[in-house]
């Protein structure tokens, strides 16, 4: 399989784990817990190479080759508050995780593809499991009901 991508196109892959985190976040916010969230989702990126050592995918993108290259341009996501408010933020985070997988068809195999959703998956779940909804963020239970409800959402877009 081929795994050569171009950098619009490691840019939409890099971005699709990044939208669900964001959209899981956006579903129950705090300005604590939305803080724990974002270094919770920076460290499953971070880790994201070395736990997925061969899976083409991952490592075109998240390596630190693939980092330190500079191909990877990120554009702030265009989310408007009405967008959290409605839902669609969800609804945008899901179109890029297809978006990014539609274009490792043909490129990877389809046990990389499977795992690179799994990946998608588990940023967004790392980011519920992050904060609880007490005092900084230390409260029970740790996924609100509006961050299940939105994982749901994404597992049954993603169908794992």
């Amino acid at each position: 399989m081929s795994t050569t991508y171009t950098p619009e196109e490691l840019s939409t892959i890099a971005e699709a784990p990044m939208l669900i985190g964001m959209a899981v976040a956006v579903a129950d916010m705090g300005i604590v817990s939305t803080a724990i969230e974002a270094a919770a989702m920076s460290r499953e990126v971070a880790g994201a190479a070395q736990k997925y050592p061969n899976n083409s995918i991952i490592q075109s993108v998240f390596s630190e080759a693939a980092i330190r290259s500079g191909q990877i341009k990120m554009e702030k996501p265009d989310i408007k508050p009405e967008d959290v408010q409605s839902g669609a933020v969800v609804d945008k985070a899901i179109a890029a995780a297809q978006a990014a997988i539609s274009l490792t068809e043909g490129k990877a195999t389809p046990e990389e593809i499977t795992e690179f959703k799994q990946f998608i998956y588990a940023c967004g779940d790392a980011v519920a499991n992050a904060a609880g909804s007490g005092l900084f963020g230390t409260g029970s239970p740790k996924v609100s009901a509006e961050e299940a409800a939105t994982l749901a959402k994404i597992k049954a877009a993603l169908a794992i």
